[in-house]
């Protein structure tokens, strides 16, 4: 019989509460979903994007990702492993004064994630583009693997989320 692997199940823990917060509470609208399987790598990624239902300027995402080697460990029970998955959240937003929002981003996500937790931030902009905004790509990952043993964390995890998106409303 099929056993879903630490990956499968964080991801529907992860896409079912953000569905609640779409379908039954509102709070947020997803605007994109992915659920891959890379062949040439024998990885998988699994991404969920959103807006806040009152949000104009972010987009949030969150990316679960499993390598190979990590499938395999849980799969063939490979002793001493612990397989889990990486996880990556990212804020997506158009920015116009670099100097001021991007060091006010910072001291958000900081402020609510943690000092362990070092955003990086990435500008971009379209050449020949009349005006000065840059799109702003923030991330956050995970340092450590996330495994099941995280699953009660997932809550919290998307209070945090949520609350991030909020407040970088406001920069």
């Amino acid at each position: 019989m099929f056993h879903p692997t630490v990956f499968d199940n964080i991801k529907i823990a992860l896409e079912n509460q953000i569905y609640d917060y779409d379908n039954l509470d509102g709070v947020l609208v997803v605007t994109d979903r992915s659920d891959l399987l890379n062949l040439a790598l024998m990885s998988r990624e699994f991404s969920l994007a959103f807006k806040l239902t009152e949000g104009l300027n972010v987009t949030s995402e969150i990316l679960l990702q499993s390598t190979v080697k990590e499938l395999g460990d849980e799969i063939l029970e490979t002793p001493g492993s612990d397989p889990g998955c990486s996880l990556l959240i990212r804020f997506y937003m158009e920015i116009e004064d670099v100097n001021v929002q991007c060091p006010a981003i910072e001291e958000i996500l900081t402020t609510i994630w943690g000092p362990d937790f070092q955003p990086v931030q990435s500008l971009s902009f379209r050449y020949g583009q009349e005006n000065d905004t840059y799109n702003n790509c923030v991330e956050l990952q995970f340092k450590r693997q996330i495994t099941e043993d995280q699953m009660e964390d997932i809550p919290n995890l998307l209070k945090f989320l949520l609350q991030s998106a909020e407040e970088l409303e406001e920069v």
